[in-house]
């Protein structure tokens, strides 16, 4: 056994197989592949093993389209069958929202040249006779759908990896992994220890098991689940072709050709949990006892719809245990707080989704970030909040719920609250309406008479929100920020060490904020902050809570200077940006300190005390409009909002949600990290080139360097498009009027003190000047929309900074 690896890959299932030929293919040969029993144990060997390339994420539709075509390729490479059947997938409509939902996938597909489109109900019967279509709305068809053999499509992985020099230990459980005092790993086995600067956590069922052993705790929690094979049907066996699989999400059941019969799996409500407390070291390829009865009402659903479901006879029934995280999504990259452990857990879909892991995990670890933002993946997602009772309510929720759509902003409440600030109750008195971010609940609107809600087309909401923004532009609102991430450094070396991670000059001068760029290792947009000096060796640090774990990555990527401290200040610290044209107004009723423009410019910063409190605050406003951002100790919050509430009412303002804060900025164009700025694009892509200061040293410089002097691929502007009853979102595909795919929604909304449904979008550069129309395909529909040349509201900025507008002289 090899003592030493580039690369450990912990289990033997399809994940890690992948993982462990994908990193061969890059160069990694002398990887590792560490199974505690056979391949393919665990979950890997009882998967329906369906693919399909059917995602809301469009890179997770590219990963799973990667993932289809990929395996062809890996039989003509290994000499390995994958047993790859593709005749196709059907999918049905029964609701509007899932017309929607369809027409939207088939938009994307004509974007990035996938074969996904819809077909006639004649057609339909053609493909798949069998299948009752009355009530379905529209059909797609997706010709590469199919399913694969689990242990073909694993060992193919295995071959490929082994004949490129990687190697396979099984019936070789890990006892342990020690990290040592250089970074690397040394992974502990009784045939013999391995060091490697790189573990890769791919245990599967036992992903929790593997992650102690490095002091993790995995937000995993496993369920059983069932489905059924029939056996031989007459009409099947007299076809001399394979059936297409039924995709038929409103009856929420999954049905495939199996042999002479027909697969049939649910996920039904009554949700079964398993292995709560740990998976037992000795499962492998058992099965639980059939309990068909809970997935009666699915069975009966899919019978409905495919007759002869219930005359056939049932010859055999798998319920098997799987693994998911709170989300369904994967636990995917590198563990923050630790060097050169890798995740890659709770994969459901992974024979649609194996390849395109093993893709982008080759990547991050072997050239140090992935092609694609894949945040909605990222391990970072979660922090220690996501416990196992969140986890546990969190996952029955997805399981119940797998089919269901996830619309554009949805809030499910499952699991909720975990982290409460202290003016909770009082903003829950007051009608608000919460939204989760990073485990935080945060206000979305206020109002006692309207509850949340998520669709495709605008919502109840909707005029709420357009109050909120209308009394901000008029007067003044009051949004809560807390959950923005705050971090503090401070020392003698606080200035070069900001300077050594972020892009941009940190200010020289007390009192004085700049916004930055962070860089990615292919020198893209990683983040996005706000850093303000407030003293000559002590520096406030704003960025995007929700992406709080994932920057600290970054963070540890820079040696912190002797002396130096680096804290978070995010849950010791509250904050709100109270904005708009009478905020000046609205706060010198609370504080004696000088808020005139010449005393405090806009992007200037001071502790001062307002209403008794001692804050930090920075003129500035995510709203594009007068404002200043207030941060206080958590303990004072209470009293703070209190008195900004009570001066609020004197110049006729209140309180406003995220929701709101989401539409004000984007009539200002102003771009959001994980929204629109991601390590995919280049900062002269986003428009945050000027940001840069080429003169000195900082994190990933190189990796600009490289591509600095590029013309951009495609530029991020803004639209203005004609809706009438649904907005963009995020995700929307752009095509020229002739049908040309020329780019993508990065985020969109309504504009409701403009007027206009607006869209912030990256579009092929050049090829769109600002006046031109394009078509944005709102729930796959052709909307007309106008690039335009400047933000619809204040474009020069003057509100922002409170200046009077020139006026030229009479002629």
């Amino acid at each position: 056994m090899r003592t030493h690896a580039s690369a450990v890959v912990i289990g033997g299932g399809v994940i890690g197989c992948s993982i462990l030929y994908h990193l061969a293919k890059a160069g990694w040969t002398d990887a590792v592949l560490l199974e505690r029993d056979e391949l393919t144990s665990g979950s890997t060997w009882h998967a329906a093993a369906n693919i399909h390339g059917l995602h809301d994420s469009t890179n997770i539709s590219r990963l799973q389209h990667y993932t289809m075509q990929l395996y062809k390729e890996l039989e003509a490479e290994t000499g390995q069958s994958c047993g790859v059947f593709q005749p196709g997938s059907l999918y049905l409509a029964q609701t509007e929202d899932r017309e929607a939902q369809l027409r939207l996938q088939e938009a994307k597909a004509r974007r990035y040249g996938m074969n996904f489109h819809e077909v006639s109900r004649d057609e339909a019967e053609r493909l798949h006779p069998l299948v009752d279509y009355t009530g379905v709305r529209c059909i797609m068809f997706e010709p590469d759908g199919g399913n694969v053999d689990p242990s073909g499509v694993t060992n193919a992985y295995a071959v490929g990896a082994r004949q490129r020099g990687a190697e396979i230990y099984r019936f070789t459980p890990v006892t342990a992994t020690e990290q040592q005092p250089d970074g690397t790993w040394i992974v502990r086995t009784e045939k013999g220890d391995i060091r490697t600067p790189w573990v890769v956590n791919a245990a599967g069922l036992w992903a929790r098991e593997v992650g102690a052993m490095a002091g993790l705790t995995l937000p995993l929690q496993p369920t059983e689940h069932q489905y059924f094979v029939t056996e031989t049907i007459p009409e099947i066996a007299a076809m001399e072709r394979r059936l297409p699989s039924v995709a038929d999400r409103d009856g929420e059941y999954y049905l495939r050709q199996e042999g002479k019969g027909l697969l049939v799996g649910a996920y039904e409500k009554d949700v079964r949990f398993w292995a709560e407390e740990g998976t037992p070291l000795g499962f492998g390829h058992e099965l639980f006892a059939d309990d068909l009865e809970r997935i009666e009402e699915n069975m009966m659903r899919a019978i409905d719809r495919v007759p002869v479901v219930g005359t056939a006879g049932i010859k055999r029934v798998i319920n098997g245990p799987m693994i998911w995280s709170p989300d369904a999504a994967v636990l995917f990259g590198p563990v923050p707080e630790l060097s050169g452990y890798f995740c890659a857990c709770g994969m459901i879909p992974g024979f649609s989704q194996s390849g395109g892991v093993g893709r982008l995990a080759a990547e991050w670890m072997v050239e140090g970030e992935p092609t694609l933002d894949l945040f909605a993946w990222d391990v970072a997602r979660f922090g220690a909040w996501a416990g196992k009772a969140f986890t546990k309510a969190r996952v029955a929720d997805q399981y119940a719920h797998r089919f269901k759509i996830h619309f554009p902003g949805e809030e499910r409440e499952a699991g909720r609250p975990v982290r409460l600030r202290p003016v909770h109750a009082m903003q829950a008195g007051m009608g608000a309406k919460f939204g989760l971010n990073y485990g935080w609940e945060h206000p979305l609107f206020f109002d006692e008479t309207i509850e949340d809600s998520a669709g495709f087309a605008r919502q109840p909401w909707w005029d709420v929100v357009g109050r909120e923004c209308r009394m901000l532009r008029d007067r003044a609102g009051i949004i809560d920020i807390s959950n923005f991430a705050k971090y503090r450094v401070a020392g003698p070396g606080a200035e070069d060490w900001l300077n050594a991670l972020f892009a941009n000059r940190m200010p020289r001068e007390v009192g004085r904020s700049c916004l930055t760029p962070l860089i990615g290792k292919r020198g893209g947009v990683a983040g996005d902050f706000t850093v303000t000096r407030l003293g000559p060796e002590e520096f406030w640090v704003l960025g995007g809570g929700a992406a709080e774990r994932f920057h600290q990555r970054f963070f540890r990527a820079v040696p912190l200077p002797e002396g130096t401290t680096f804290e978070s200040l995010t849950e010791a610290t509250c904050g709100f940006n109270v904005a708009g044209p009478e905020a000046r107004n609205l706060l010198t009723r609370l504080t004696n300190a000088d808020l005139s423009n010449a005393a405090f410019p806009f992007f200037r910063s001071a502790r001062i005390t307002v209403a008794g409190v001692e804050v930090v605050a920075i003129r500035v406003s995510f709203t594009g409009d007068l404002g200043w951002e207030l941060h206080c100790a958590e303990g004072d919050q209470v009293a703070l909002y209190a008195a900004l509430l009570d001066a609020g009412r004197a110049v006729g303002a209140g309180p406003v949600g995220s929701r709101a804060l989401m539409s004000l900025r984007l009539e200002k164009g102003y771009g959001s990290w994980g929204r629109d700025y991601s390590p995919e694009y280049w900062p002269q892509e986003s428009g945050l080139e000027g940001l840069i200061r080429r003169d000195k040293d900082f994190l990933n410089k190189d990796a600009w360097l490289r591509i600095e002097a590029n013309a951009p691929r495609e530029e991020m502007v803004l639209l203005e498009i004609d809706a009438t009853t649904a907005d963009a979102s995020g995700s929307e595909p752009i095509f020229l009027p002739d049908g040309t795919p020329i780019g993508q929604v990065s985020s969109g909304g309504f504009g409701h003190t403009v007027g206009r449904s607006l869209a912030l979008a990256y579009l092929k550069a050049g090829r769109v000047a600002p006046g031109e129309t394009v078509h944005v395909a709102i729930l796959g529909r052709p909307h007309t929309a106008r690039r335009l040349a400047e933000p619809p509201f204040d474009p020069k900025g003057l509100r922002l900074r409170d200046l009077q507008p020139v006026v030229e002289p009479a002629e």
